[in-house]
């Protein structure tokens, strides 16, 4: 069937649902199909929404957007989201229609604009300021549309005052217990037999990350901020049970381009459903843009760490992260980071120096996003455990590939996959293992 016909079809029920004259009134009887071009189309769209009928105009734009062309289909979607977001308050399912556009045309820089201002608006922030870059790295913008960038670039903290992110995942994993598959421990009394729960255990998991947060206006460019998560990985042996929740609140400020981030709060954490450690810190995030396409992001933090299982381990914690993003293209970016960690325990055996360096590249190739990601970190502790015939030195390598698949979409979420090898080398033979792992589930895309 032709796309004028197509059009047609959805034309006359959407024209059904207007028109006030019965068919007797009609000089076109109702069974008779009318048929448009799109150019009639999107005149009777705008029509309509200009004229309050959403209903009527969305049933349109949505024919339009089934055009075998891509530039009727972008156009009709661009119009529909910004009718979405503006006149019917539904941004999640604007940023939907955005995304789309930019899976078949990723240098369309002003849809990235308009993306980036929809995720401003549903508290987004970073994935915002990604799409300002990716937008920026097209080099394509015209005068008019730089003004929007610096326009859109100072109202990012104009976010949605309330929101939240789910992610639900099967997750398999060769060691669930980040534990060694050798059968003893050596020690400076002799070889120790480990017990089977000592040793790495595989499992098929529940993988649960969930996230909810208020934003208060405490000014022009002051922001209160309030932040919960929670994060678990559940197991039919219950005794290899991890979850995690967090509280964090503090003030967000706006300067310039600049963000700043100050917050504090409880944590809490279990394992095989009973306490493992409780704490409480604070940390201090600043946001610098460098250019167009380059992102800085500087963080320092503090906690203080009560181990419920081993008082020898309650710790303060200091650390340090230094990171770059950078936007290459519209479509294909990365970024590094090098972090900083001490953890100064209650014994010297358990305090420890952690230095790391971690790196991700994504590329979006039509509507699947790829990210590959890899790390190295060293832990050295202060000193050797009594046990032990040598002081803790671990080297430890993670890489990791996932998707996320777009072109199937339920309410926001969509499917992802991610894949995950892991290597820790160590002196003490305890803490020497390897690991493989994957998650496949659904993550909220917007």
């Amino acid at each position: 069937m032709e796309a004028a016909a197509v059009l047609g079809v959805a034309l006359a029920l959407a024209v059904a649902s207007t028109q006030d004259a019965s068919p007797a009134d009609s000089p076109v009887p109702a069974s008779t199909p009318v048929q448009l071009t799109p150019a009639q189309l999107f005149a009777f769209a705008d029509a309509a929404r200009d004229a309050g009928d959403f209903t009527a105009a969305e049933t349109a734009y949505r024919a339009l957007a089934g055009d075998p062309d891509i530039e009727l289909r972008s156009e009709a979607r661009f119009r529909l989201a910004l009718m979405l977001a503006d006149r019917m308050g539904r941004v999640r399912d604007a940023a939907v229609e955005l995304r789309r556009i930019l899976d078949g045309r990723p240098d369309a820089a002003r849809v990235r604009l308009e993306l980036a201002r929809m995720d401003a608006m549903l508290g987004r922030l970073g994935a915002a300021e990604r799409e300002i870059r990716a937008a920026q790295a097209t080099g394509q913008l015209p005068p008019d549309v730089e003004r929007a960038v610096r326009f859109y670039a100072a109202a990012l903290a104009a976010a949605k005052p309330l929101g939240g992110s789910l992610e639900l995942a099967l997750a398999p994993d060769s060691n669930i217990n980040r534990a060694t598959r050798a059968d003893t421990l050596g020690t400076i009394i002799g070889d120790f037999t480990l017990s089977e729960d000592a040793k790495a255990r595989s499992g098929l998991g529940l993988a649960a990350r969930a996230q909810a947060y208020a934003r208060l206006p405490l000014g022009p460019r002051v922001r209160l901020l309030a932040r919960l998560s929670g994060s678990g990985d559940f197991y039919r042996e219950s005794a290899f049970d991890d979850y995690a929740l967090g509280l964090q609140v503090g003030p967000e400020f706006v300067s310039g381009a600049d963000r700043i981030t100050l917050s504090a709060g409880p944590t809490w954490r279990w394992y095989g459903q009973q306490a493992f450690s409780r704490g409480w810190g604070g940390s201090a995030v600043l946001v610098h843009p460098l250019g167009k396409r380059t992102q800085l992001r500087a963080e320092t933090a503090i906690s203080r760490l009560d181990n419920q299982r081993n008082d020898l381990q309650d710790a303060t914690v200091y650390a340090a992260a230094l990171g770059l993003d950078r936007a290459f293209s519209a479509s294909f970016g990365g970024g590094v980071q090098l972090r900083a960690s001490r953890t100064a325990a209650r014994d010297a055996g358990w305090s420890d120096w952690t230095g790391a360096a971690s790196a991700y590249l994504f590329r979006e190739i039509g509507r699947t996003t790829l990210v590959l990601d890899g790390s190295y970190a060293r832990l050295t502790a202060d000193a050797r455990l009594f046990l032990y015939p040598e002081k803790r030195v671990d080297r430890r390598l993670s890489a990791g590939l996932s998707g996320t698949f777009r072109a199937v979409q339920w309410q926001g979420f969509a499917p992802f996959v991610r894949l995950r090898v892991e290597r820790n080398r160590s002196t003490v033979g305890i803490h020497e293992y390897s690991r493989r792992a994957a998650e496949l589930g659904v993550t909220s895309a917007f």
